[in-house]
């Protein structure tokens, strides 16, 4: 009862010029209760009217006093009240006050909306207590960016100096902005506020370009992770076997294609675990390219070891047939594959900078597939007929060593790998026929300058030129970056041939 409407307070808001019904308005902020919020609604509505000293609400043909609910005779000499643009946002802004304190999170957007049209120092008291109590936080951040321009727009030059002084540590692509707004076509007028604003704004983009830089790495960092995943499992077939597998990208489009169908099958069967679907489509997109790779090593290539050339020919008609197959079987739009909801969202680190999870993901995936390979390769039973056959295939045979089925079991863990990393690419995309395409040519770039059979080497040429992809991808394009890094990989090849790690010794 304390904040009801009187008739004092109607006849100012709804009377004389607009200056001084605008300052009549913003004494209201924080006291607007039922009674000043339907009188405000009816201003909007253009129902109220002015007779003297008297305000009163018209509807229909009924009229009564503003103040007292009293029905009254619309005298002759009323005069209809107008507003104007600015009064109709003064209005809604005042409006949007209560509907900040809304538990409905789009009535507390609506209310934002309201408050930004008609934004002036005058609103900061009630940005102030939306922003204490907000919880959602992208709201939270629009409220902050509303207040920051609030505080740069107050009457007070010593409120504006003040805050352009504190924005420095603020450091966030909103607050730039808003201080770049303020600098423009001279909205500040004050000199020392003006020269406040730019040291600000230049201090603030200092502290910024560190997440942009921080950004370019983490995304090199990423782009990395993926070359080495699709590049490891071609590292096998042909670092160590020598085979040039045109239909590698297809292997790893197989491998994507295998989590669609996981996934799929989930949704329908199991949505309770739905999150947890991946946990099968690994091992299930390392089997089905697995076993491509054991067919058409046992079907095709087989037969041609020691001829790269025809070995390249077949490999290529075989990546043909498998697109056109994929095409059939599930159509020739790509298809979605969703995250899991814990790989959903992001870490944020800096104002600037997010790290999304499903990329946080596949860089720790890599890492334990590298690890994975490298302790099978060095480790295993396996791995030491692998690396026999590979370096002298006569004296594996004479050893007792099944060269044929070696051959099958390696070029079978190349595809698997292929597939993998076909999972992993189903996370950060959509998944295509043509989804191989994008890869095969930067996977044999990453084997050939790492260095033709060396793992090791495939790494630091996976990470190094997916860091040089996007450093130049941010000076001169994507396209124009693809070009340069496969002419800096040309010349390097002419200038070493053996690559960054070459065989040495016996091994060589």
């Amino acid at each position: 009862m304390a904040h009801a409407l009187t008739q004092q307070e109607a006849l100012a808001v709804a009377a004389g010029d607009n200056d001084s019904r605008a300052e009549a308005l913003q004494k209201w902020v924080g006291q607007v209760d039922a009674s000043k919020e339907a009188f405000l609604q009816a201003l909007l509505n253009d129902q109220v009217w002015v007779a003297g000293e008297r305000v009163l609400v018209v509807e229909g043909d009924a009229a009564r006093d503003a103040a007292t609910g009293e029905s009254v005779k619309l005298p002759a000499d009323a005069e209809e009240v107008v507003n104007n643009t600015r009064m109709v946002g003064e209005i809604e802004a005042l409006l949007a006050a209560g509907k900040l304190r809304s538990p409905d999170r789009a009535v507390r957007a609506e209310g934002m909306d309201a408050i930004e049209a008609a934004l002036d120092g005058s609103k900061l008291p009630v940005i102030d207590a939306a922003l204490a109590q907000e919880t959602d936080p992208v709201l939270k951040a629009r409220l902050v960016r509303l207040q920051t321009k609030a505080q740069l727009q107050a009457d007070d030059p010593a409120v504006r100096l003040a805050a352009a002084q504190t924005l420095a540590a603020k450091a966030s692509p909103e607050t730039r902005s808003v201080l770049m707004e303020r600098l423009q076509d001279d909205a500040e007028t004050d000199p020392a506020v003006r020269e406040a604003l730019t040291e600000s704004l230049k201090a603030i983009e200092r502290k910024l370009a560190w997440g942009e830089y921080a950004g370019v790495l983490f995304t090199g960092v990423s782009l990395g992770s993926i070359l080495l995943l699709a590049a490891l499992g071609l590292a096998i077939t042909y670092g160590l076997m020598g085979v040039i597998n045109m239909a590698h990208g297809e292997l790893i489009m197989i491998g994507a294609y295998a989590t669609f169908l996981v996934q799929a099958l989930f949704r329908q069967y199991l949505p309770g675990w739905f999150d947890a679907y991946i946990l099968l489509a690994i091992p299930a997109s390392f089997l089905a390219s697995a076993l491509v790779g054991a067919v058409l090593e046992r079907s095709v290539f087989r037969f041609l070891y020691g001829r790269p050339l025809e070995t390249l020919l077949a490999s290529w008609g075989i990546s043909l047939i498998l697109m056109q197959a994929v095409r059939s079987v599930f159509g020739a739009q790509n298809v979605q594959v969703e995250n899991p909801a814990w790989m959903s969202g992001g870490l944020p680190v800096l104002s600037n900078l997010t790290l999304p999870y499903n990329r946080l993901a596949i860089i720790a995936f890599a890492a334990l597939v590298l690890l994975g390979v490298t302790l099978l390769i060095a480790r295993t039973r396996l791995g030491l007929f692998v690396r026999g056959v590979t370096q002298n295939r006569p004296m594996a045979s004479c050893m007792g060593v099944n060269t044929a089925r070696i051959d099958t079991l390696a070029f079978s863990l190349g595809a698997g790998i292929a597939g993998l990393a076909g999972c992993a690419l189903s996370q950060i995309g959509n998944v295509g026929p043509d989804l191989g395409q994008g890869y095969i040519v930067d996977s044999f770039m990453v084997v050939v300058t790492g260095g033709v059979g060396q793992i090791a080497g495939t790494v630091y040429a996976a990470l190094g030129l997916g860091m040089i992809n996007k450093l130049l991808e941010g000076w001169s394009g994507a396209v124009l970056a693809k070009i340069m890094v496969l002419i800096m990989v040309v010349i390097f090849i002419q200038k070493r041939p053996q690559g960054l790690f070459a065989f040495k010794g016996r091994e060589a």
